[in-house]
This record gives C-alpha cells, sequence and structure tokens, in this order.
C-alpha cells in the first residue's frame, strides 16, 4: 500500500467524519394513515406534519422554531414557536429527533403549534391576509424521500403559502414548493403576496 493511497484514505476518513458532524438526514411521515381522518382534516384546513431528524450531530444540540412571515416579497415579522433553550430537558441526548407540526388556517388566522416527546408548545394565532382555504402547508421535499441538512444553520422545513397564477388564470402550489428559488424568496419570485415559512435551527 502506496503512502499515496494511505493519505488519500485518511483525507476521506476526514472528510466522512466532519461532515457527519455537521449533517444531519430529515425524514417526513405526513398526515393520518386513517383515510377518513385524513379528510375530515383536509375539509378543515388542519395540517399534520412529523419531522424526523437522525444523525450523531444532534446529540447535547437543542432547538428552536421559528416562524417568519413574508409581505410582497420582504419579511414582515418572525415569531418564535419553540424555544428549546428554555430549559435542559429538551437537549437532544440520542441521535434522533421526532417533531410534530400542526397548523390549522380557518376564520382569517393561522394557528400553530409543535409536538415533541412529552410536550406541546404554546398556541400561536396569526392573520391571514387572503381567504384561508387560499393558503396551503408544503415542504420542500419534492420527490426526494430524505433531505440532508447543514445543522450549522438555519434551515427551512416548510412554508405556508398561497399558489402562484399562471398567465391562463389556473394556480399551482407545487410549482412554488418544488422550485430552486429560496424560501425568503418565494413571493417576488412568484409574484405571492403573503406566505410563511417555518425554521428549525439547532443550537
Amino acid at each position: 500500500m502506496t503512502n499515496r493511497y494511505i493519505l488519500l484514505l485518511i483525507c476521506t476518513f476526514t472528510f466522512c467524519f466532519s461532515y457527519g458532524q455537521h449533517t444531519v438526514t430529515m425524514s417526513k411521515k405526513y398526515g393520518s394513515e386513517n383515510r377518513d381522518l385524513q379528510n375530515l382534516l383536509n375539509f378543515e384546513n388542519i395540517y399534520f406534519e412529523q419531522l424526523n431528524f437522525k444523525g450523531t450531530a444532534l446529540r447535547g444540540k437543542t432547538y428552536k422554531i421559528l416562524l417568519r412571515e413574508f409581505k410582497d416579497g420582504r419579511l414582515a415579522d418572525s415569531t418564535i414557536l419553540f424555544e428549546g433553550k428554555e430549559s435542559d430537558f429538551f437537549n437532544i441526548k440520542a441521535d434522533s429527533l421526532s417533531l410534530v407540526y400542526a397548523f390549522k388556517l380557518a376564520d382569517g388566522q393561522l394557528k400553530a403549534q409543535v409536538f415533541g416527546n412529552g410536550f406541546g408548545s404554546r398556541k400561536t394565532y396569526l392573520p391571514l391576509i387572503n381567504k384561508a382555504d387560499d393558503y396551503a402547508l408544503t415542504d420542500f421535499f419534492g420527490e426526494k424521500q430524505r433531505l440532508e441538512l447543514n445543522i450549522d444553520v438555519m434551515n427551512a422545513v416548510f412554508a405556508i403559502i398561497t399558489p402562484t397564477i399562471r398567465p391562463d388564470g389556473s394556480g399551482s402550489y407545487c410549482e412554488v414548493a418544488q422550485s430552486d428559488i429560496s424560501p425568503e424568496k418565494l413571493g417576488s419570485h412568484f409574484k405571492i403576496p403573503h406566505y410563511f415559512v417555518i425554521y428549525i435551527e439547532f443550537l
């Protein structure tokens, strides 16, 4: 085995170890497996989506969940949905974390709450500009089953949007959520006057 080959192996191992220290895998589970219950949730504009995070980089971290509101292409407001630094109870002690995000769009407002292992965050209420039926929850998975996240930065995990309107008058939610446009630029790029983006930040 040559010195050059050994050096290559060391560099590859070092890169993989360093990469693993800063990344986690995120997967999702949407809604209810009970069809009747899911139909009822859809009818009431209620969304439940579970996000599962896995990776050794999680251990010892805590997390913060933020919701940012955008109007006319600009950041209008920022709200903390959950702050894990409030207690050591929320420090991650394993290589995995599961969170359930709940949203309801009705009566002219967005209602949001986050559930974890043995806790639920306070309920947050924010006013809507459009009709509640115009909004929909989307994520950024596209056709992927899993996403790799850099936990050293804040990551967008959901958007609550109205559709982009095509020249023929039809609307599309998927075109917005599955684009490569930065979440902060969705409004200006797709001409969406009002939307929300939900982020998670590991601390």
